[in-house]
């Protein structure tokens, strides 16, 4: 087992070209298209599910137990709810984010025949018309609009223009990546996560590094909504790795420059065996890394095993300041994540008794310090 260097300019370079696509969840074709290429591109066999969820494949010596890493393609957006008199949209969100930070973004509506650009905006948007009442309006999504950039001016306007209920709308992600390393950019969940395991995908593949069990590549197209990896998994995977987004605020523990380990999220703990594997691969090889616990947190890995799957998970995340807002990363974590996950699938599986989906009690695990009677 060794550290592999990770290909950071492939890694920087494709998450700004998986930035520039469009994919709120429900709306996530393109994006799978060009990760689809990708993986092409890279010689890595892969498959898709009705919907388009990607399941790629990197062989092992063995084929059991076999482990998969997975990272979500769609993003946070909007939906249009209702075609106003004024000529401007109503929204309703796509996914769980504030309506704070959705003031003054610019987006796209897609309609059934094309698209329009557009800003979200507050219902009382000028102070030269509502004075101090612009500062007294409530956070709310109900006191949102888009300002759409055509002539309009009423709900026919609209209508003739070709736009409906339900069209989608994408926010711009504004990315800005600094000399510093520092990266900021909406949407980095989880584009930095998909951005990574096709790099660590790239580097084992390219330097021709044998891994012991195969190991699939899953990416997700309805995370941000709950379902996930519900239902993307080869039923005979014994462990799981999830690629998200760390927490850095006050009161939590994560870090935005290196790997954080989730314990536990708000569905419960992960699996203690799975993610003191990945604690000692970062102590051995020396990788920055905090331990944390997600209050208000959801990711593929529940998905997973509310969908009845039964398999060890784990998450780990790359820092991301301000989640779910304006994001902010350092490719310094970015560089971590991949060093880690390069040796994850260097690792021996947790249990090689993990290959049957049922065994006796002879030979089941056992927890550090704890007493049997």
């Amino acid at each position: 087992m060794k550290k592999i260097k990770s290909d950071e300019q492939y890694i920087r370079e494709t998450l700004q070209k998986l930035l520039e696509i469009p994919s709120p969840t429900g709306y996530t074709d393109s994006i799978v298209h060009f990760v689809g290429e990708e993986l092409r591109h890279l010689g890595i066999p892969f498959e898709l599910t009705r919907r388009g969820a990607i399941r790629a494949d990197i062989k092992g010596e063995l084929s059991s137990p076999n482990r998969a890493i997975v990272a979500h393609l769609d993003t946070l957006g909007a939906m249009v709810r209702r075609l106003k008199d004024n000529g401007r949209l109503e929204i309703s969100p796509i996914g769980s984010w504030s309506a704070r930070f959705a003031e003054g973004a610019r987006t796209s509506i897609f309609r059934d025949d094309g698209s329009s650009r557009g800003t979200i905006l507050p219902l009382k948007a000028s102070g030269h018309v509502f004075n101090e009442e612009i500062d007294t309006q409530e956070v709310s999504w109900n006191n949102l609009e888009i300002r759409v950039d055509e002539m309009t001016t009423s709900k026919e306007d609209l209508e003739e223009l070709g736009f409906h209920v339900g069209d989608f709308v994408a926010v711009d992600p504004v990315p800005e990546f600094n000399p510093n390393g520092y990266i900021n950019s909406r949407h980095l969940d989880n584009k930095v996560g998909v951005a990574i395991l096709l790099g660590t995908a790239k580097s084992i593949t390219e330097q021709k590094v044998k891994i012991p069990v195969d190991c699939h590549l899953l990416f997700t197209i309805s995370e941000e909504v709950g379902s996930g990896a519900s239902g993307i998994l080869h039923q005979n995977v014994a462990e799981m790795v999830s690629i998200d987004n760390a927490t850095p605020a006050p009161g939590q523990n994560s870090n935005e420059l290196g790997v954080t380990i989730a314990i536990m999220d708000s569905t419960g703990p992960f699996d203690f065996h799975l993610t003191h594997l990945l604690v000692s691969l970062c102590e051995h090889h020396k990788i920055p890394y905090t331990r944390d616990v997600f209050k208000y947190y959801r990711c593929d890995a529940a998905s997973a095993v509310e969908a009845g799957n039964d398999l060890r998970t784990s998450l780990v995340c790359f820092g991301c300041d301000a989640s779910h807002g304006y994001e902010r990363t350092h490719i310094h974590s970015l560089r971590s994540m991949a060093e880690l996950l390069s040796l994850y699938m260097q690792s021996q599986p947790v249990f090689q008794r993990d290959q049957n989906q049922l065994a006796p009690l002879s030979g089941f695990s056992k927890l550090p310090n704890e007493t049997y009677r």
